[in-house]
């Protein structure tokens, strides 16, 4: 029970984080209006899936929190992959800046692949609970360059 607190501020500051991001950019969202590849989504599933992996990205670090398995790297490399993660659609769709987005994108993919590899080191299930997140930017990343292409 004393690692409650740690859980929802754990699990909190993403989605709280991303929900702020999510309200900055609503404003902008061009999605619909933009010529999508055949495997794209419906944009009704973005914020649902983003949410899911804010979560399982705050759960996986309040494992490592609430066991005192944290330290300045994982801390560095977690806290870092979320600032670059929260800055993509900003250059996505404010900015419209579609393949820097793209390049901006793999550098969150190579910071998420480090953030995996110290997470399972000192907790499996930690490391185990970011593959969708990795899975899921691997297909953003592909989407984001066929939208640049296509447009």
């Amino acid at each position: 029970m004393k690692n409650i607190p740690i859980y929802v501020k754990s699990i909190l500051v993403p989605v709280i984080l991303g929900g702020i991001v999510g309200f900055i950019i609503s404003g902008y969202m061009d999605y619909s209006s933009l010529v999508r590849p055949n495997f794209a989504p419906p944009a009704i599933l973005f914020p649902i899936v983003w949410t899911i992996l804010y979560i399982l990205m705050g759960v996986s670090y309040g494992i490592l929190k609430s066991n005192s398995l944290t330290d300045d790297k994982i801390n560095s490399i977690y806290y870092w992959q979320l600032f670059i993660n929260l800055l993509w659609p900003i250059f996505f769709f404010v900015f419209k800046w579609r393949l820097f987005s793209f390049i901006w994108i793999l550098l969150l993919i190579v910071l998420v692949v480090l953030m995996i590899k110290e997470f399972y080191i000192k907790n499996k299930v930690a490391g185990l609970l970011q593959i969708p997140y990795l899975l899921w930017l691997i297909f953003a990343s592909v989407l984001n360059l066929a939208i640049y292409l296509l447009n």
